[in-house]
């Protein structure tokens, strides 16, 4: 398993696709796919049955997976889209911006 440069959290921009120019908070990683899901972007409309949890049912819009590699991680210093780069700093790894040179 590969490890990805995008967590949990992480605020992106989608780079291609038909929702590129998008920025959202990332709300999972699915590592098996290397795919992730972003708040607000690709929305589907998905039918439901009426259940307990909804009992009218209906159409339901949810957001759906997008690819790592069309998502960008989005420097909190700068507001530009950036690289990962990992380094050790006082004895632990970490993840730093390579445009500003920040720590993640």
């Amino acid at each position: 398993m590969r490890k990805l440069k995008i967590k949990t959290g992480d605020t992106v921009r989608v780079t291609a696709g038909d929702h590129k120019g998008s920025e959202g908070k990332v709300v999972l990683v699915n590592l098996e796919k290397n795919k992730a899901i972003v708040e607000g972007v690709n929305l589907v409309s998905k039918h439901e049955k009426p259940s307990a949890k909804n009992p009218q049912g209906g159409i339901v819009k949810k957001e759906a997976l997008l690819h790592i590699s069309n998502l960008a991680l989005i420097d909190s210093k700068t507001g530009e889209t950036t690289r990962v780069g990992y380094d050790v700093r006082d004895g632990k790894k970490v993840r730093f911006s390579k445009k500003s040179n920040e720590v993640i």
